[in-house]
């Protein structure tokens, strides 16, 4: 037995697994559940610690040996003080950023972004970042495809040229919704959005190569149709005053701060009843699905 096991890490072929299924495909992954981050948004909203990294995990649902929201994506909160920095070096090829709360700067190796309420960003990933609050508070919503990586147990390149230092303020973001506003809708309008991307990652509109990131909107007493995608979404309600939304069969009222999961090829719809727009920054790894032809959109 000491013999066997000693050629087991000498010899190639000891490692080798035949594999003889009658389906191939009757194996998989435990389901992507439908799931609101609660406590989480809960915690980042806690002014009384310190600055933290605040994971959205369900690696115990998902069953990977990593934090994982999704198969491909892990997000965090960022809570920052005034009176502390936060700096972090993460197994990820890009750091994409959208800004909940105050105002304040990162810093990625020699670039500098100024931030504040409203502000998308992007850094490349496995470099250190440090962040900077000016207000009191200031959160941060953090997503990252360090599960894919490690998943492929892959080091992020520190000359990733598919990412680079980018901002999108939210003042020209809402320029661009106004305008995308006065286009009247159709029956081939899905929402009424504004993708996040750079020339790098063209011919896509993905923010970096695995993740595409959006505004999307409704207006008070809208109703987004009902569709579905072979992309997993993460949503993160910015503006949601009796704002739900149906996936398959069951109703989900939305939270202000709060994200939640909308499982891939579910059936899905946002409805609003209040009286202001819905509005959403909404993070999906359907540039995995672009890359492959497997986007699956459908209005059924």
């Amino acid at each position: 037995m000491g013999l066997l096991k000693e050629n087991k890490f000498k010899n190639p072929q000891d490692r080798a697994i035949w594999n003889t299924p009658e389906n191939a495909f009757d194996w998989s992954w435990p389901k992507v559940p439908r799931h609101q981050f609660l406590s989480e948004k809960e915690k980042a909203y806690d002014f009384n610690g310190d600055s933290l990294l605040i994971p959205l995990d369900i690696s115990n649902v998902l069953k990977t040996s990593y934090m994982a929201t999704t198969p491909s994506i892990l997000a965090r909160y960022i809570k920052i003080n005034s009176e502390k920095k936060l700096s972090h070096i993460l197994r990820t090829s890009g750091e994409i950023y959208y800004v909940l709360e105050g105002k304040g700067f990162s810093k990625n190796e020699n670039e500098i972004i100024e931030w504040s309420k409203g502000d998308v960003f992007c850094f490349s990933g496995g470099k250190e970042t440090e962040h900077s609050s000016i207000a009191d508070n200031s959160i941060l919503f953090l997503v990252t495809n360090e599960p894919l990586l490690n998943f492929e147990q892959l080091s992020p390149s520190n000359n990733n040229s598919n990412i680079l230092p980018s901002h999108w303020p939210h003042e020209k973001t809402a320029s661009f919704l106004e305008e995308r506003y006065k286009r009247p809708k159709t029956k081939e309008t899905s929402g009424v959005a504004v993708l996040f991307s750079t020339e790098e990652t063209l011919p896509s509109r993905n923010t970096i190569p695995s993740i595409n990131t959006s505004i999307n909107t409704l207006e008070a007493g809208g109703d987004q149709r009902p569709h579905r995608h072979n992309g997993v979404a993460i949503t993160l309600a910015i503006e949601g005053e009796k704002v739900y939304s149906m996936i398959e069969d069951q109703k989900i009222d939305w939270k202000n701060g709060v994200a939640q999961i909308t499982p891939a090829a579910e059936l899905h719809s946002h409805h609003n009843r209040g009286s202001k727009r819905m509005i959403s920054f909404v993070v999906q790894d359907e540039g995995l699905h672009w890359y492959l032809r497997t986007t699956g959109f459908s209005w059924d």
